[in-house]
């Protein structure tokens, strides 16, 4: 698998308050503030991904106790292929 070339993204009128939080956890990690952004954003898009993740479960849980079947838009084989490749 290729990586993927970074991107740049510059950000203006950042508030002072969110600038200095950033700063003090960007110090406190040893980071430059823009790897303290890209960390906090990288583990924001994770928990974001495992928030979705467990709702889909829940939903699937729910279904199989009140005897509900789920039709699956994409064959399980490809879904369990995805899975691995993650």
């Amino acid at each position: 698998m290729i990586p993927a070339m970074g991107r740049t993204l510059q950000i203006r009128n950042v508030p002072d308050d969110v600038y200095e939080a950033l700063a003090y956890r960007a110090e406190r990690e040893g980071r430059s503030l823009a790897q303290q952004a890209l960390h906090d954003l990288r583990q924001t898009n994770d928990q974001q991904r495992e928030d979705r993740r467990r709702q889909i479960l829940d939903e699937i849980l729910a279904d199989y106790r009140a005897g509900r079947t789920r039709k699956l838009s994409t064959p399980v084989v490809e879904l369990v292929r995805e899975d691995r490749e993650r």
